[in-house]
């Protein structure tokens, strides 16, 4: 393979050689002109006189040699115009080189490497002014989906469509360049008496790029997160932000509009930069983490509301970190699912558990919540099934919650590996029922075997009025549907006497107990005489007493 340094000394090597030959071809050019100077001066009088004046006939040698000459002055006039055009073409290709070296090919806008310096000039060129650079870090929210669904053809149309909106909405004096993927970066100047201005030009850039891009006969939608920055903040008393400065912040600023939707901009505040560094410490940390076994499955107690049994248990994922405590789930699923590592956490998480619950009694469920992001797995199934080959846990005991977000994503997809845990025996929940308005078809041709009510409906069911009604016809709806109900949230007494008045309901909550780790789930169980080990499980043994949160 070729080095990158023997490609540069192989390319010189080739410059000297050509510089090499130039110059000999040159040499005998301006030899051949003097020459026929030379000789001409003498032969040429003679062979006119003989020509027209019948004289005596010039010297052979020196007419050879003239014609020599004639020839060598034809061969260096050929090698000169040779020399032009060559001249001409390397040129040409050293502007076409230069041309991809800063530009784009796909979006026709600056890359990577000439962005930056463009944006900088601009910025030295606004000094000797009034106006200041703001400079705009536009990123595509979902692109990797785009690209999963819809292929990488779609996606380089729905990259060149959104470049040729954007260009479109800056200034004439703009400045658009594609810093990566799905990454643009954008600087126009603007007044800093009159910021709005630029917020103005950002919401029409939203609107511009969030129409839908039609081709192939295909239609997508693109959102984007905006990030800005401009070179008026007085961040300190350091010298003024350059264009990669300006780029760094504005992508601070995006990563902050993303986190908190779709179709959002944010100007960058020095407290950001903060919160993406302990963001990125979050993310290692979850990643060192995974590799050393840190996160581990709790498990929450879940009861038949009307004869007060124990019937099985949900698995919540905890995070014993070294540094930070014991982490809530809130914190660091959201980032896993962003970097790509949900299903990886997910797995290590279901294995444990697994291995957990086989000495569990027999009548005892384990309940696993699934990530959208793992739905759009062809593999899904198979990685599961595996798992609990690997485990040698009955499928029929456990139960997989899916939220009704993943309803919206692909219903295709989701049908397909819905199907197929059910053909192995594993059940299927419906869990958070009623965040997500999934219609009627959907829970008629989804093979669910339980809906679980979001606690969020169920904190309100004490205060009577909508609260109460919603959750009545959620498990009407249930009944309707054969499917029996779970009532996530049971904080207190009361609305766990509201609930027993509704009948034939599973429940789980605060009310109950704290979710607790294998070795308080194990003792609790020894304690009531539900694990296998010793022979003596009673199948849906009561629980012993309520405990208060």
């Amino acid at each position: 393979m070729t080095r990158p340094k023997d490609k540069q000394a192989t390319a010189a090597d080739r410059k000297i050689r050509n510089a090499e030959r130039d110059m000999v071809a040159l040499g005998i050019a301006i030899a051949a002109v003097i020459l026929f100077v030379g000789t001409g001066g003498t032969i040429m009088p003679q062979i006119m006189r003989n020509w027209f004046a019948g004289g005596a006939a010039p010297d052979l040698l020196l007419t050879n040699a003239v014609l020599l000459n004639i020839a060598l002055l034809i061969f260096g006039w050929r090698r000169y115009r040779d020399l032009h055009a060559e001249i001409l073409e390397r040129r040409e290709a050293e502007a076409r080189a230069r041309e991809l070296a800063e530009r784009d090919p796909l979006t026709g806008s600056l890359n990577r490497r000439s962005g930056p310096p463009a944006m900088e000039k601009l910025r030295e060129d606004l000094n000797c002014s009034n106006r200041h650079l703001a400079v705009m870090m536009i990123d595509l929210d979902n692109f990797k989906q785009i690209n999963d669904l819809n292929g990488h053809r779609m996606g380089d149309e729905v990259l060149a469509t959104v470049a040729a909106r954007v260009r479109a909405a800056l200034p004439s004096d703009g400045i658009l360049a594609r810093i990566g993927g799905d990454e643009f970066a954008c600087a126009v100047p603007f007044d800093p008496h009159a910021r709005e201005l630029v917020d103005d030009l950002v919401l029409n850039i939203i609107s511009q790029v969030s129409a839908p891009v039609e081709a192939n006969n295909m239609i997508v939608e693109a959102t984007v997160s905006i990030g800005l920055a401009h070179s008026a903040e007085d961040l300190s008393s350091e010298a003024p932000a350059d264009a990669e400065q300006l780029i760094h912040r504005a992508d601070i600023a995006m990563y902050h509009a993303k986190k908190r939707g779709r179709n959002r901009h944010y100007w960058f505040e020095p407290q950001m930069e903060d919160e993406l560094r302990f963001r990125n410490e979050l993310e290692a940390g979850i990643r060192r983490g995974i590799a050393a076994g840190e996160f581990v499955p709790f498990y929450e107690q879940q009861i038949d509301l009307e004869t007060g049994k124990l019937t099985g248990f949900e698995m919540l994922a905890r995070w014993q970190s070294p540094r930070y405590g014991l982490v809530s789930p809130e914190i660091f699923i959201p980032i896993a699912e962003e970097i790509d590592l949900i299903s990886d956490l997910s797995e290590s998480l279901i294995r444990q558990a697994l291995e957990d619950a086989k000495d569990w009694d027999t009548s005892l469920t384990l309940s696993v919540n699934i990530s959208p992001i793992q739905l759009r797995d062809p593999w899904f199934a198979q990685k599961l099934l595996h798992l609990l080959v690997e485990s040698g846990f009955p499928p029929a005991r456990l139960e997989i919650e899916i939220t009704e977000s993943c309803l919206h994503e692909n219903i295709g997809a989701v049908r397909s590996i819905v199907s197929s845990l059910k053909n192995q025996g594993i059940r299927i929940s419906l869990d958070d029922f009623g965040t997500g308005y999934s219609s009627l078809t959907q829970l008629r041709s989804l093979p669910f075997d339980r809906l679980k009510i979001d606690r969020s409906f169920v904190a309100e069911l004490t205060a009577g009025g909508e609260g109460k009604a919603l959750v009545e016809a959620m498990i009407s709806l249930g009944k309707g549907l054969s499917l029996p109900v779970t009532a996530e949230g049971i904080e207190n007494e009361k609305v766990l006497d509201e609930l027993q008045g509704l009948g034939g309901l599973k429940g789980q909550g605060y009310f109950y107990g704290r979710p607790e780790d294998s070795t308080s789930t194990r003792k609790r169980l020894s304690e009531l005489g539900m694990l296998n080990e010793d022979g003596s499980g009673e199948a849906g043994k009561m629980v012993g007493e309520r405990q208060a949160g």
